[in-house]
């Protein structure tokens, strides 16, 4: 089906007049079909092609890439309903979705056992995106009779064809779900190799570097954003979820919900920053979400990527700054200040301490006593 193939849809503004735009690695099939559209232009100054946005060429553009191209549609449609096809609500929309012919569908049980543990849509978009790759490469196989040997051939497969070592993690998942939930055939492939994740240390900024990064953001709104994500360890999709009344400053806590894993959780308010969000909340009066673009919607995962990395050149750091590393360095302060792994490990909602003990590879504290043998 996609093969890893997505194309993301762009507001662009041309000349004042609104613009489809179209953003995709290099891709020999997606330049095939994207030239198909009608009337295609090239930005230089925003480097992606575009098409005019009216109704007529939306449905142009997802008949053109169905079946094919995946369309990303989270920064053009935001949070509005029943817009983008490509952009599932809910379970349903895989059961319904126009495929071409001859293409094998996720059967029915798989889907309804996604729907049952309530997966979040992203891991629900990775598993039948996955599995459907694979039993359309079996296409001529009942998938409960595929055996471990065409499993192995399989990821042989997808490791020639260069992909990652994630995709191919999502591509085991996708197919120990079906045997071992769908199925109730538990650990029946469990011999089966995953590729060896290599490990690597979380990079992290030194509490210097987050001060200037946040003294280098353009308002008020963004110096809040990014002093959240560092101060509350928070991932960046915690914070945008975040609603007026997850603040907690009578108690100075803030609550985490439905996070990785489908998990609550409570994480500590920085009295520095709640000063600061008492003023931001005057000044920018939000409704629903604590952080919201127009239409008081939640704000976006691409602006707080942005305003990061804006931020993060006028404070001279010259390494990629992500929103993650801010959570990365939350977790390395705290260690350096003494706190308590296990502490740790329930501001960051980690299953275990496994997890969070990887931070003390990286904390000064670790390497302090260490005296320099060439002195």
């Amino acid at each position: 089906m996609f093969k890893g193939r997505s194309v993301t849809l762009k507001h662009l503004l041309i000349n004042n007049v609104k613009h489809i735009g179209l953003q995709f690695k290099s891709d020999k099939v997606i330049q095939t079909l994207v030239e198909k559209l009608p009337q295609l232009c090239w930005s230089q100054e925003y480097g992606m092609y575009h098409i005019l946005n009216n109704k007529t060429n939306l449905s142009i553009l997802f008949s053109t890439f169905r079946g094919e191209v995946w369309i990303n549609g989270n920064y053009f449609f935001e949070n509005s309903h029943g817009l983008n096809p490509d952009k599932p609500n809910n379970i349903n929309w895989y059961r319904n979705r126009e495929l071409k012919e001859g293409f094998k569908r996720c059967p029915e049980e798989y889907l309804d056992k996604l729907e049952l543990r309530k997966y979040a849509e992203n891991t629900v978009k990775t598993y039948v995106h996955h599995f459907e790759s694979f039993i359309n490469h079996y296409y001529n196989i009942r998938p409960a009779a595929i055996t471990e040997i065409e499993i192995r051939d399989y990821l042989q497969v997808l490791s020639r064809e260069g992909r990652s070592i994630s995709y191919i993690n999502q591509a085991v998942n996708s197919i120990k779900f079906y045997f071992e939930v769908v199925m109730g055939m538990p650990n029946r492939f469990y011999e089966i190799e995953r590729p060896i994740k290599p490990k690597q240390l979380p990079k992290v900024l030194s509490k210097e570097e987050i001060l200037s990064l946040i003294d280098n953001t353009n308002n008020l709104k963004h110096r809040c954003i990014v002093s959240l994500l560092y101060s509350a360890g928070l991932r960046r999709s915690e914070l945008l979820n975040l609603k007026l009344e997850d603040i907690d400053s009578k108690r100075m806590l803030i609550l985490i919900k439905d996070s990785k894993g489908n998990k609550d959780r409570m994480t500590v308010l920085s009295p520095t920053l709640l000063k600061e969000l008492r003023i931001y909340y005057k000044a920018y009066r939000p409704k629903v979400y604590l952080f919201e673009g127009p239409k008081q919607k939640a704000y976006t995962a691409s602006s707080v990527l942005k305003l990061i990395s804006k931020a993060a050149k006028r404070a001279g750091i010259y390494k990629k700054v992500t929103p993650h590393m801010l959570r990365h360095s939350f977790a390395t302060h705290l260690i350096e200040d003494g706190i308590d792994i296990r502490h740790i490990q329930l501001l960051l909602g980690h299953s275990s301490t496994k997890t969070t003990e990887i931070y003390t590879h990286v904390a000064e504290t670790s390497f302090n006593g260490i005296k320099d043998l060439l002195s």
